[in-house]
């Protein structure tokens, strides 16, 4: 039934009031001290601990790409989609050792700001606008599209209404300034946690049920003795879903620079870390790695109780839209089936998926136009308070955009979060080979950068057209290269995403090393960064943790390869 009883309503303006009155009552607090000030505003200075750090982390990557496009992916492809996760949490461990220390000790609070102080203001300048219109156009939409239609579906309110009601909700949260953001953030993991295990077990024990059993450990094993082929991590040639996952890449590829240029450089992400010091920022980053262990048992293991079911006669007309099977109705259909109360428990917490991760992503359109734009561009002489008002006005105008124009993008049209990793690999292997090289080799011109900034995109372009001018047939026993049905029926032989990735990142560093080599030899002195290897030094604590997730990773791909 996709409407809410009163018990639902109630069990959601519960956890309304609850994020929005601790979010004032943390404004109200902190303002009088220093809220007027741009960095606290953006940053949060000095008053995030670990766990807001960790929570915040989660609370701003976990959204409706994941809760909805994830567990559809789920529904088709099995547990090997928790790759994006697992291998996340290793990656978050190499932002904590090797790339938090860096971003601290040369004080860089935002990405441009990086590009600025390693190469110069016009490579900073370039990328501070496309990370605006990448930003606003691609992720603020993509997120609150996904988020509406999800929620459209299980209370039965209409799209553009849930559109307007999460705009509005994260636009009260992010006028506070990250202090407000990260605080609030703490209870919307807790939200997001303990709403999707609920769904995740009332799924499981759903599964057990049919099958004669009962309980979510019995609900597992049917799971697994029904759907064998969904728990297998790493895929062959052979594999429907190669395409997307191509086999080792996930582990030793493509799938390294998806995370560490998300994860490592990314405004939107590692802004929580940065006004912390080095030991709080650690601490929270290695929360956020066991928390990410645990996020497909939220977000992937309903997509494949969902599929059993479906095999077995469940959701035969739900999952259906315009007469073919959509992936992306699999957790929707699932939040459906739960008793009122826990559906709206289930309903508060894709909200505060959603919610915090538009918030976390305004926020950083704000940081970005304020310090990076507006700060250097347009107005040099804004004080404090000016900067506050044009990061809130910021945070509105975007808001807005991305309301009018997300309906007009046919961000449905595919399964959700596979189309935001493609698409968004379009970037990532030359905005990673750009900072990987200027963090550790200080040679590194500017004009590299500036290769790596524009050719890198025109790379990518290449490489996903190249099958339309050549048969690379020659590269599929090497597993770079399959057949693949195209719209008009015929076949051509395609390189997955991720192996396109891998491939525009190397070319991106040789050249940029080629670059940088022959300007040094013609005079040219690049502008190196503060990098020393005492930086790098963990604590007991902080190594004792990365070894247990190191382990747990281990044994989960030993256990599901």
């Amino acid at each position: 039934m996709n409407s809410l009883h009163t018990k639902d309503y109630l069990v959601f303006l519960l956890y309304f009031i609850i994020v929005a009155g601790y979010g004032y009552w943390i404004y109200r607090r902190k303002r009088k001290a220093s809220v007027s000030a741009s960095h606290d505003y953006f940053l949060a200075e000095g008053s995030l601990t670990w766990w807001a750090i960790g929570a915040s982390l989660i609370a701003s990557n976990i959204s409706a790409e994941q809760f909805i496009g994830m567990s559809g992916n789920g529904f088709t492809m099995g547990l090997a989609i928790s790759t994006y996760e697992w291998m996340a949490a290793a990656t978050l461990l190499i932002v904590a050792i090797f790339f938090i220390p860096v971003y601290l000790k040369n004080k860089i609070y935002t990405m441009p700001q990086f590009l600025n102080q390693r190469y110069n203001s016009t490579v900073a300048m370039i990328m501070a606008v496309f990370w605006l219109l990448l930003y606003v156009i691609v992720n603020l939409t993509s997120i609150l599209f996904l988020g509406a239609l999800a929620i459209s579906s299980i209370s039965g309110i209409s799209l553009t209404a849930c559109m307007v009601f999460l705009a509005a909700f994260a636009i009260i949260i992010t006028l506070g300034g990250m202090k407000v953001i990260g605080y609030t953030d703490v209870i919307q993991v807790f939200f997001l946690i303990l709403g999707g295990l609920v769904t995740t077990y009332l799924a499981l024990d759903l599964v057990a049920k049919h099958f004669g059993g009962d309980g979510i450990v019995d609900g597992f094993k049917q799971l697994t003795r029904n759907a064998d082929d969904h728990f297998h991590m790493i895929f062959k040639k052979d594999n429907p879903y190669y395409m997307s996952l191509p086999g080792l890449t996930v582990l030793v590829g493509g799938m390294w620079i998806v995370n560490l240029s998300y994860w490592g450089c990314n405004q939107y992400i590692t802004q929580r870390a940065l006004g912390a010091d080095l030991n709080t920022a650690r601490k929270g980053i290695l929360f956020a790695a066991f928390l990410k262990l645990l996020m497909p048992v939220i977000v992937v293991l309903p997509g494949i109780a969902a599929f059993v079911l479906h095999q077995n006669g469940y959701f035969q007309q739900e999952m259906m839209v315009n007469g073919e099977l959509m992936q992306d109705k699999a957790y929707p259909v699932l939040l459906n089936l739960l008793p009122a109360g826990l559906k709206g428990l289930a309903f508060a917490a894709l909200t505060a998926a959603v919610v915090a991760s538009l918030a976390g992503k305004a926020n950083s359109i704000a940081t970005i136009f304020t310090l990076d734009i507006y700060k250097k561009k347009i107005n040099v002489d804004a004080d404090e308070k000016k900067m506050v008002w044009v990061g809130r006005t910021t945070v509105i105008i975007a808001m807005v955009i991305a309301v009018l124009i997300a309906p007009l993008l046919g961000i449905d049209k595919k399964g959700g979060f596979e189309f935001i990793q493609e698409y968004t690999g379009f970037v990532s292997p030359g905005i990673f080979a750009m900072f990987i090289l200027g963090f550790f080799w200080k040679k590194t011109t500017s004009a590299a950068a500036m290769f790596a900034t524009i050719g890198g995109f025109a790379l990518s372009v290449i490489f996903k057209v190249l099958p339309t001018w050549t048969n690379l047939e020659w590269l599929s026993p090497y597993g770079f290269s399959k057949q693949v049905a195209q719209k008009d029926g015929s076949m051509l032989y395609e390189i997955p995403f991720l192996d396109r990735m891998g491939f525009v990142f190397v070319i991106c560093v040789l050249v940029m090393i080629a670059i940088s080599l022959y300007q040094t030899r013609r005079g040219v002195v690049a502008k190196g960064l503060e990098v020393d290897s005492k930086m790098f030094k963990m604590s007991p604590g902080f190594l004792v943790g990365a070894l247990i997730v190191c382990g747990i990773l281990t044994a989960l791909y030993t256990i599901y390869w």
